[in-house]
């Protein structure tokens, strides 16, 4: 059975619009066979790396801080997939998510080998060489305000020793519970973000056109600017 260790680091938690596409791609994954583990990072006690490197050098593969990640890294080393789920804070992952990100530094050993002619750390013994996959939304209209967000992610999974599988992106995001405020249809959507997980289970990949309609238009630019600076305007009145 595969093994799915999902993270909403939104701190909106399960109420952000971020879990309104995480949450029908895990359910997707679960009606397809794999067993999930989903954890909010707002409820975890997950400290900054420090960067003394004890993990490394005095006790291999184990972090000197008490906290949470001594519970997530048994889970973190057998999980065959990853999902990280972030909104789009400042281009980037939000901070609990980074946090997250760094302290994954005990899965690696500190000697350097050279793949593809590059500069990487390997894995210590016992962990899976697994997929990640990224759900993420942001407050801007664009597609492209993903883009760095997509480099990080991938160099990480680079240095991490994992499988890009794959994004599933909701540009204009608060967007969604405005329009289910209204009434409208959104099932499309909905049911592609389920789709997506079924497929990643089944066949070990999503199609470009599942997560297309995850990521599609849902009203023209100009209508999104003048509704989002109408909001504001009333909530700074």
């Amino acid at each position: 059975m595969m093994k799915v260790l999902a993270f909403n680091c939104s701190p909106r938690m399960e109420k952000g619009n971020t879990a309104l596409i995480l949450t029908p791609f895990l359910e997707g994954m679960r009606e397809a066979g794999a067993e999930v583990e989903v954890f909010y990072t707002r409820k975890l006690k997950i400290n900054p790396c420090t960067g003394e490197f004890n993990c490394w050098l005095r006790n291999p593969g184990r972090c000197y801080q008490e906290d949470d990640m001594n519970m997530l890294y048994p889970k973190l080393r057998e999980a065959d997939v990853w999902v990280l789920a972030t909104p789009v804070y400042v281009d980037g992952v939000c901070g609990p998510m980074k946090n997250l990100m760094d302290r994954l530094v005990p899965l690696l050993q500190p000697f350097f080998e050279l793949r593809e002619g590059h500069c990487r750390h390997p894995l210590r013994e016992g962990i899976k060489n697994g997929k990640v996959v990224l759900v993420s939304n942001c407050g801007f209209w664009e597609m492209d305000n993903f883009d760095p967000l997509l480099v990080h992610m991938k160099a990480f999974c680079e240095n991490a020793s994992r499988e890009f599988a794959g994004a599933l992106l909701r540009p204009h995001g608060p967007e969604l519970r405005r329009m289910m405020k209204m009434g409208l249809q959104l099932d499309d959507i909905f049911d592609a973000a389920k789709e997506a997980g079924r497929q990643l289970v089944e066949d070990g990949q999503m199609s470009a056109e599942t997560l297309e309609i995850v990521s599609c238009e849902l009203v023209p630019l100009e209508t999104y600017v003048q509704r989002e600076n109408t909001y504001f305007a009333l909530k700074t009145a």
